[in-house]
């Protein structure tokens, strides 16, 4: 297959477009660098700097013959979301739009979407939460990222584009940025290593579904698969189904970077939820996939890694 990635230039996907390429398919990065770095792309992958919004990222999606579009460019900071909700939507809606009217264009065989099950469902009345939960986001990111999963509907009614919605829970692994608002496991390891304790927003207790980004990929790639009819215009919840608590989190972190340091305590953050974790048994059932990684495996390997590069740049 000829995919092209948004956003591949980043943590997740340029995750998956090594996953692609390893795995024998022409692999097409889109990204405008403003959080991926040049060097996530590896070699034997395409790689096109631009803005999704750009007329320059239309003539590409609709000139490229792409078999698969994997949609992953997105503004996904949910602070950033709620102090600027216009950027939120000028990218997450706006810049989306723009790429589906190139892939109607160019009779892209499949846009596989990246959403977030962590924010579109607000505070769950249930836990795992399934894709039949009712979808009340809590912020501004959440509804953003929703609304492309209508606009989805729309063209595949309407032109016939194919689609999958894979929501995501919180994702970690190599390449996670540890600078920015988001990805706390990155953010807490990154602290500890370098002797700065992180601070923890509340009491700590909030509960999170922790899913490594290589299990992300191979789902991605499954939802690939042009000749599953199943899976065309399906959501699927990417998840372990049970939370893992921030405390749990800083605790391990600690354990594996080996300090004795302690995290201090902010005030909870009232656009963020209080416990999530995503069922993932209709990805079990029509796609194959369920979780290989062991959180506790992830988590060990991440702090070696991040270890490993702070030790080459000589910190």
């Amino acid at each position: 297959m000829k995919v092209l990635i948004t956003g591949g230039a980043g943590f997740i996907g340029s995750n998956i477009a090594d996953h692609l390429e390893e795995n024998g398919h022409e692999v097409h990065v889109m990204d405008d660098l403003s959080t991926g770095s040049r060097e996530n792309v590896g070699e034997g992958i395409f790689f096109h700097e631009m803005d999704i919004r750009s007329e320059s990222a239309f003539g590409l999606v609709a000139s490229g013959g792409f078999d698969i579009l994997c949609h992953h460019a997105a503004q996904m900071d949910v602070r950033r979301s709620v102090r600027e909700p216009l950027f939120d939507a000028d990218v997450n809606i706006l810049g989306t739009l723009n790429l589906l009217e190139a892939s109607r264009a160019g009779g892209v065989g499949r846009v596989v979407y990246a959403s977030t099950g962590g924010a579109v469902y607000g505070e769950p009345e249930s836990i795992p939460v399934t894709e039949d939960h009712p979808v009340n986001p809590i912020c501004h990111y959440g509804i953003s990222k929703h609304t492309v999963e209508h606009y989805l509907f729309l063209y595949r009614y309407l032109y016939g584009l194919d689609y999958t919605v894979l929501r995501y829970p919180n994702v970690y692994g190599p390449r996670q940025n540890p600078y920015g608002e988001a990805g706390v496991t990155a953010i807490f390891t990154l602290a500890y290593l370098t002797g700065a304790p992180p601070v923890i927003n509340g009491d700590g207790l909030q509960l999170r579904d922790y899913v490594h980004v290589r299990d992300i990929a191979r789902a991605n790639r499954m939802a690939m698969d042009l000749s599953r009819s199943e899976i065309s215009g399906r959501v699927f919840n990417l998840g372990f189904g049970t939370g893992r608590s921030v405390l749990e989190l800083d605790r391990l972190i600690r354990e594996y970077a080996g300090t004795d340091l302690s995290p201090s305590f902010g005030p909870p953050l009232p656009e963020e939820i209080r416990k999530i974790a995503l069922s993932s048994d209709r990805a079990r059932e029509i796609l194959g996939w369920e979780p290989e990684i062991l959180f506790e495996d992830g988590l060990r390997d991440l702090v070696d890694y991040h270890r490993d590069r702070l030790e080459e740049q000589g910190i």
